[in-house]
């Protein structure tokens, strides 16, 4: 093998990327930051309110089973739905290929020039890509959508990598009650420190400064649970 044709592999010595199409990150991330925030918040606002321990564990349970299966069932819709769409448009570009050759083949050739090729090298290249109908279909929809079939992400990775996330991420506040703590300041320091820990291993794919991240998350935490302790104490179990 050649010098350059080592060269033409910088993904074997240079750098690499991670897989953004499989659904499984965004959904993890997502999930367990959601688990977090919402039972964390929840249970700030019913301890708020002067509710038993007892009753903060069966809230905080109920909310990590409803808000799992919630979460795993939007996870499978959306995927799928969107999932549905793109072979929608592999559909509709396959049929104007099949009708309108000659134009699909300029288009492509324009849209080359727009990238940078001059003239003839664009046509020349259309003619090239349009001897393969498989190969001016993928083209097509990279170029004119930016879509690529192949990278469709799993509607059922997404949904159970939400699933697992946001149990995991709604359990955690929890503990502390579960261990016979009947503490709202217990339950919250474990609250913040997943969501720290969440936070933090975001970056690890998103390769931003893992501070930027915990406390960008304990942020957002604050602020929910804030809003639902304040809420608590105004419609406590005196009020009620």
């Amino acid at each position: 093998m050649t010098s350059d044709d080592n060269l033409a592999k910088p993904h074997d010595y240079d750098h690499s990327h991670s897989n953004v199409a499989s659904g499984w990150l965004r959904a993890s991330v997502f999930g367990a930051m959601d688990g977090l925030v919402s039972n964390i918040a929840l249970i700030a606002g019913i301890a708020a309110a002067g509710a038993h321990a007892q009753i903060v564990i069966l809230t905080g349970v109920a909310g990590l089973v409803a808000g799992s299966i919630s979460m795993a069932l939007g996870e499978f819709t959306s995927v799928r739905t969107q999932n549905e769409q793109i072979e929608s448009e592999v559909h509709t570009e396959r049929l104007a290929l099949a009708r309108n050759p000659d134009g699909e083949r300029a288009e492509l050739a324009a849209l080359f020039e727009q990238i940078g090729m001059n003239s003839d090298t664009a046509h020349t290249a259309a003619v090239q890509v349009h001897e393969d109908e498989e190969r001016a279909l993928r083209i097509h929809l990279t170029h004119e959508l930016g879509l690529d079939p192949d990278e469709s992400a799993s509607p059922w990775i997404a949904a159970l990598s939400s699933f697992a996330s946001f149990s995991v991420g709604a359990f955690i506040p929890l503990i502390p009650y579960l261990l016979g703590f009947n503490s709202l300041p217990l339950a919250l320091v474990f609250g913040g420190l997943g969501l720290v820990v969440a936070g933090a291993l975001a970056t690890a794919f998103t390769r931003h400064h893992w501070i930027v991240g915990a406390t960008r998350q304990l942020i957002f935490g604050a602020i929910a649970v804030a809003v639902t302790y304040i809420i608590g104490l105004a419609m406590g179990v005196g009020s009620l």
